[in-house]
């Protein structure tokens, strides 16, 4: 029985000097903006839509990330939405939710599992 980690397809987002220390960048994936963060504080990667589901503005990789009672989340940089960098939900009282992909490093390269 095959988990759901072993049907991901893997795909060479960019390098990882690519993406800010403490910072997102956004990448095209199957023509779909994928941001892509480097939470080097936490020493995790973390990768969700580009999109922010709010305001339908393609925003959320300049987004600010940091952590909400020890969750980390990215912070729409327009209206300030908080978003899981986890689950992808938003940690307001909103009921917005976030597509969240999973992230390896391989050597100085990113990977986002499809």
């Amino acid at each position: 029985m095959e988990t759901a980690l072993e049907t991901i397809t893997w795909v060479k987002a960019c390098k990882k000097e690519d993406i800010p220390a403490n910072g997102g960048a956004c990448v095209l994936i199957s023509e779909e903006q994928v941001a892509i963060y480097n939470f080097e504080r936490r020493g995790e990667w973390y990768a969700t839509q580009n999109l922010c589901p709010h305001k339908q503005q393609m925003a959320l990789s300049r987004g600010m990330i940091g952590s909400l009672d020890g969750e980390p989340k990215v912070a729409c940089p327009f209206h300030k939405k908080n978003f899981s960098l986890k689950s992808g939900v938003c940690l307001g009282d909103e009921d917005f939710q976030l597509k969240v992909y999973p992230v390896k490093l391989v050597e100085d390269e990113v990977f986002i599992g499809l």
